[in-house]
């Protein structure tokens, strides 16, 4: 079985799906992937300790967002579950530094669905999601190391957060300057292969912490960096720019 790579990508919000362009790209990105058995989806917008498992079968999704037109709370995602996957992330995780607990009824977040509307649209994929269960980058990087035998197993480890994340430059006109700096050290970090920078971001990058008031965006992003080990070296970046003046900054591992 080919190996899987990983992924961290922004996730924008609902209306991502009415961007003319940030569709198409998603769509594209998963057209150039290998076909996989399964998802694994860490969210930004799920922080559980210890580790917390989603359903296992299909359940209505969370609309973990307020404010929005009445249509974006229609969409439906209805992928089939992944038990088998569960049971190997338990397996995988098992041990007294990494419980597991179990969420049967908690369904997919848009931080998983609303990229995966435009990369897999017949939801024709079984979807796993599971908690970050910690912010801490140290932490969510063993993590990543615990499940990157997935990666052997068909299986597609996506981090889902957002590169720069910080809901005051939704009013602000154009881009602001510390989204740009933030991201731009990002860009340099990563075609480095600077983990030690990246995982002191708060107080390494330029702005860090105006890009990441609080930084459960870019924790995801530590994830995937964990589960690409060797392959942190063989990296793309699959989607850049500004969208309402945030980083929509998505990388490739493997």
């Amino acid at each position: 079985m080919v190996r899987m790579p990983t992924l961290y990508l922004s996730h924008g919000a609902p209306p991502l799906a009415d961007d003319p362009q940030w569709p198409g790209q998603l769509a594209d990105w998963s057209a150039r992937l290998p076909r996989p058995k399964a998802i694994l989806v860490i969210s930004a917008h799920w922080e559980e300790a210890p580790l917390a498992i989603g359903a296992t079968s299909t359940v209505p999704l969370v609309y973990d967002f307020w404010g929005f037109p009445e249509r974006y709370y229609a969409v439906q995602y209805a992928a089939p579950g992944a038990p088998e996957l569960a049971d190997r992330v338990r397996a995988l995780l098992r041990g007294p530094d990494t419980p597991v607990q179990d969420f049967p009824d908690r369904g997919l977040d848009h931080g998983a669905y609303v990229p995966l509307v435009e990369m897999y649209p017949d939801a024709d994929v079984p979807v796993l999601q599971i908690s970050m269960p910690t912010l801490e980058p140290e932490r969510l990087m063993h993590l990543g190391r615990a499940l990157a035998p997935l990666r052997d197993e068909g299986v597609l480890i996506v981090g889902s957060g957002f590169f720069t994340h910080n809901l005051s430059a939704l009013r602000e006109p154009g881009t602001p300057s510390w989204s740009v700096e933030f991201d731009d050290w990002g860009r340099q970090a990563l075609e480095a292969h600077d983990v030690d920078a990246l995982l002191d971001f708060r107080h390494k990058a330029p702005a860090g912490q105006l890009a990441h008031p609080r930084t459960e965006h870019f924790a995801p992003l530590f994830v995937a960096l964990g589960a690409a080990g060797d392959d942190l070296t063989a990296q793309q970046v699959a989607i850049d720019g500004f969208w309402w003046g945030l980083a929509k900054r998505s990388v490739q591992f493997g």
